[in-house]
């Protein structure tokens, strides 16, 4: 395995943490708060927008607003992880402990891009 070799994952977010991603210049994910020992980057962009869709824009959490961001993570970090099906083949994610999102935010290559947007379970269409 290259050293440069990169994953594509995707994450959904809400509008809290689309900020603090905004805030480091789309170049890390926020520590994960006191109640969320763990942090999950999926592998299908299908999946994250099932989730900002179905749930973070169903959320008053979250202001009935959610997000898909797309970012490459080094394989080389990846490795040390073990991919976990949590349902079907398609919901596929990494559990990344959040003592190790340091480290994982340090192998993100290139920005965290925001591929799609969701309100209220319906998708946000850009102004044309």
């Amino acid at each position: 395995m290259s050293t440069s070799e990169t994953i594509t994952l995707y994450r959904s977010v809400g509008p809290r943490e689309l900020a603090l991603i905004r805030e480091s210049g789309f170049r890390a994910f926020p520590p994960r708060l006191p109640e969320q020992p763990i942090f999950y980057p999926v592998l299908f962009e299908a999946y994250a927008a099932q989730i900002a869709r179905d749930w973070n824009s169903k959320s008053a959490q979250a202001d009935y607003q959610g997000y898909v961001t797309r970012f490459a993570v080094l394989a080389a970090f990846l490795a040390y992880y073990e991919v976990q099906t949590v349902g079907s083949r398609d919901h596929q994610e990494y559990w990344i402990p959040a003592e190790h999102l340091d480290a994982f935010n340090a192998s993100i290559v290139g920005p965290i891009e925001v591929t799609a947007e969701f309100s209220r379970g319906k998708p946000v269409t850009p102004p044309t």
